[in-house]
């Protein structure tokens, strides 16, 4: 399975239907009040950038994306890979092009929310082996106890003399 992973527009209609699986999943896994989620439109606001990931065939299978609060600070949002395609390395080639991504609008923080429990184990992994650090609460959300926040200080490469 080889999937490639380019930023896209998330009004179309399977990208809608990953928004809206990742959605369902999270139901069961947290209060609703406790789920920050962001609707396509809100995506597709000039302050997001949206990567999905798709196999050969064109098939959309995971997606996520790049908030950018300031000049200093990027939130990842809305990860999520299909199950038919956990564990073979799609979350990775998302997270991955996020913080390429990160790196080129040259943003110094990247800081994520996602769910605590069981549910959420694999998406703490990934996050930890990429550098992402637990922190506390940030921006507007809540220190509920329902929200794991992590953290990533970005190095941007020096420029040649």
């Amino acid at each position: 399975m080889v999937a490639t992973v380019a930023i896209e527009t998330p009004l179309q209609d399977d990208v809608r239907r990953l928004v809206d699986a990742l959605n369902d999943h999270l139901l069961p896994l947290s209060p609703i009040e406790f789920q920050f989620k962001m609707t396509v439109e809100q995506m597709a606001g000039s302050d997001t950038t949206v990567l999905v990931a798709r196999l050969q065939d064109g098939t959309a299978v995971g997606m996520g994306a790049l908030k950018v609060h300031d000049a200093e600070l990027g939130e990842v949002k809305r990860m999520f890979t299909d199950p038919s395609v956990r564990g073979q390395r799609v979350g990775v080639k998302i997270l991955e092009a996020i913080i390429a991504l990160a790196r080129d609008k040259k943003l110094r923080q990247l800081k994520l929310e996602t769910g605590v429990g069981e549910g959420f184990a694999g998406a703490h992994r990934l996050y930890t082996r990429y550098g992402f650090t637990a922190c506390g609460a940030f921006l507007d959300y809540p220190d509920s106890g329902h929200s794991a926040f992590y953290e990533m200080t970005l190095t941007v490469p020096a420029t040649a003399a």
